[in-house]
């Protein structure tokens, strides 16, 4: 390959992983074509973008964002793909899911790691928690709801209040 042409694929890696919240490294080598298309379908439906990157010039391109990712170069050995998504835990989905399946007999793809929510998730056993990570967005919404729910059950109250003191001052004044 052409210098010319791996700086291009490393400046398309760039803006790609600049245009993600989150990504996730997997193992999906050893798929036959049918399960790969499969994978890639499944992608697509849950908004991920799936990307087969050689290790060095996926290196290269973290090496030239903001944020160190140092911590990943570690995993980045053999086959890699790239799964790429706004929401967190939709990619650990799909995997857990597809190497679920009876006809994956490789169990693939395999986590290798993942930067979620602005952490690194290092090796196939973190997959379990990240099935579980909330986004930014769902922990806000969920401490709004908990802030509301004293007041609303404050409001509840005076109004069905409201209506007994109502109903016995009529029936007072019919007397």
């Amino acid at each position: 390959m052409k210098k010319e042409d791996k700086s291009t694929i490393i400046k398309q890696l760039e803006s790609t992983l600049g245009e993600y919240a989150h990504f996730y490294l997997a193992d999906i080598g050893g798929l036959n074509a049918a399960q790969t298309n499969n994978l890639r379908r499944i992608c697509y439906k849950e908004d991920i973008k799936l990307v087969v990157v050689k290790n060095t010039l996926l290196q290269k391109a973290l090496d030239n964002l903001s944020v160190d990712f140092s911590e990943l170069y570690g995993s980045l050995k053999g086959e890699t793909s790239l799964m790429l998504s706004n929401t967190a835990n939709v990619p650990a989905k799909v995997i857990s899911e597809f190497s679920k399946q009876k006809s994956n007999k490789l169990k693939k793809p395999i986590l290798k790691a993942a930067y979620v929510e602005e952490s690194f998730y290092i090796g196939e056993n973190y997959l379990e928690a990240l099935l579980h990570v909330k986004s930014k967005n769902e922990l806000i919404g969920e401490l709004i709801a908990l802030l509301q729910s004293p007041a609303k059950n404050v409001i509840s109250a005076l109004q069905s209040g409201g209506t007994t003191i109502h109903g016995v001052l009529k029936t007072l004044a019919e007397r």
